[in-house]
């Protein structure tokens, strides 16, 4: 069990997603740069096969923010995109609403 100690350690905030670039090194990864309001930060997430460039670009999407930063095949992802997994496909979660980049989520 998480204790709700625990879940207040996360940081979630609303990221808009504001440039997607294929990944050099990786033929299902995306970089992602995504405005956080007072910073912008870089990810990198396995969602190529399930999205195109375009249908990502803009969507105001949920963000763990304080995870430790990863080099994924040489490229550094300072955070996680949330989506959900089914046995054939992931589909990101995001905003029903138009809130600022970077507004907390509780």
């Amino acid at each position: 069990m998480v204790t709700f100690e625990d879940f207040k350690k996360l940081e979630l905030k609303i990221g808009k997603i504001i440039k997607v670039e294929e990944h050099p090194n990786a033929e299902k990864l995306y970089l992602l740069t995504l405005d956080l309001g007072q910073k912008q930060i870089q990810l990198v997430a396995g969602i190529k096969p399930f999205y195109s460039l375009s249908e990502l670009e803009g969507k105001l999407v949920p963000v763990l923010v304080n995870l430790e930063p990863k080099n994924i095949r040489g490229v550094d992802s300072q955070g996680m995109l949330l989506a959900a997994e089914s046995k054939d496909d992931v589909s990101i979660l995001v905003s029903d609403k138009a809130v600022e980049p970077g507004a907390t989520i509780r």
